[in-house]
């Protein structure tokens, strides 16, 4: 019984972390043809739910001798079968959208770098379940919030999609950009902040604590696009920004 007990408060503690982002990516702004799965999404897709320090930095993932977050948490090569009940779900919604990698491949390494030290170490189908239903509900539905629908007609200051979020959704979000060319911004992530509480699936929305990332700098002077058609500016490989945050 005492054995149980110190393993339960380990469970609990074991990983001092304070909200959860909720990352979905705008597949039109990482994406070439050649380098992305056709047909490429024309909605946003999953990155994942990843458990953050207050002061905005990542969980680091699992490792038994380094950071043993969790006990005994779930093993990333066992979770294929668990997610077998929503696997047409995480097919649509959380794809992988680098050719060389199946949806499989990026779902164990989700699992490993985030879901291992969240609030489910042994429940993976719970943790994809509920960052699938976060992610499909209209509260965090990113056009909604942004206040703005796909276009290559006309960018958008980033300070007023970040207002936009606040005023539609209520709270400030985190987005990130890609620079396929010198000059052009694509908007490439919005990332929802919720903290962590007790109850899980998390629900409770904060502000994020850094509004802006990767090649967005400035809020007042960046302009960005979120493109209603696949962007191909050149040899740029824009795969190698798409897996900078896993």
């Amino acid at each position: 019984m005492v054995v149980m007990l110190a393993s339960q408060v380990v469970s609990v503690n074991g990983s001092k972390f304070a909200f959860y982002k909720l990352s979905l990516i705008w597949p039109n702004s990482v994406c070439k043809i050649t380098t992305c799965k056709a047909p490429i999404p024309t909605y946003f897709t999953i990155h994942g739910l990843w458990p953050t320090f207050g002061n905005d930095i990542p969980v680091p993932p699992y490792d038994p001798a380094s950071n043993k977050c969790n006990p005994n948490p779930t093993s990333p090569n066992d979770i294929v079968g668990k997610l077998a009940p929503i696997n047409d779900k995480l097919d649509k919604k959380w794809p992988n959208l680098w050719v060389r990698k199946t949806n499989v491949d990026f779902w164990k390494i989700q699992w490993q770098h985030h879901g291992m030290c969240s609030d489910y170490p042994r429940d993976p189908l719970d943790y994809f379940k509920d960052t699938l239903n976060l992610a499909q509900s209209n509260r965090f539905d990113p056009f909604k919030a942004l206040g703005v629908q796909p276009s290559d007609q006309t960018p958008h200051q980033l300070n007023t999609l970040l207002e936009n979020v606040h005023k539609n959704f209520g709270a400030y979000p985190q987005i990130t950009c890609s620079m396929p060319q010198k000059g052009i911004l694509l908007l490439k992530e919005i990332r929802f902040c919720l903290k962590r509480t007790k109850k899980t699936p998390p629900s409770v929305v904060q502000n994020c604590p850094t509004r802006v990332g990767d090649r967005c700098t400035n809020p007042r002077t960046d302009y960005v696009w979120l493109r209603a058609t696949p962007s191909i500016f050149g040899p740029h490989n824009v795969t190698s920004d798409l897996l900078a945050s896993t």
